[in-house]
């Protein structure tokens, strides 16, 4: 009898399932943070660019998000000096704003005008695509 017997596949293909469905939540890191849903197109990101990520959660608190790093609250005022430190560094470092959906507009403008005055010239805003149900 020359059968394949794949039994023994089907229960590793099922493990690794199991796996990836609970590691996958772990994978997203940072400060809980509701972004507005829109209708837009992705940007187009290299993985191996290094990026920064400032949080702004609905108490209108700052985090400083970069790697693998616990991200802190921080003052506006921080976060333009953390930036300007971290650009002399790595001048091709590229900033995204990721602010809840219930926090004030000036809030985050804020934000924007403390990267602006540390020298960053292109900040991005993280969205949500909208549920399509």
């Amino acid at each position: 009898m020359s059968d394949i017997n794949v039994v023994p596949y089907i229960d590793v293909m099922l493990v690794l399932l199991i796996i990836f469905m609970v590691t996958a939540p772990m994978m997203m890191q940072g400060v809980e943070v509701d972004v507005p849903q829109v209708v837009s197109g992705p940007l187009d990101r290299d993985d191996e660019q290094e990026y920064l990520i400032v949080a702004v959660d609905d108490q209108g608190q700052i985090f400083i998000e970069r790697g693998e790093e616990a991200p802190e609250s921080v003052q506006v005022g921080a976060v333009g000096e953390y930036a300007l430190r971290v650009l002399q560094q790595q001048p091709s470092l590229e900033v995204y704003i990721r602010g809840d959906n219930r926090v004030p507009y000036g809030t985050v403008m804020q934000v924007m005008s403390a990267l602006q005055q540390a020298g960053i010239s292109s900040v991005g805003l993280i969205t949500e695509a909208p549920d399509e149900s």
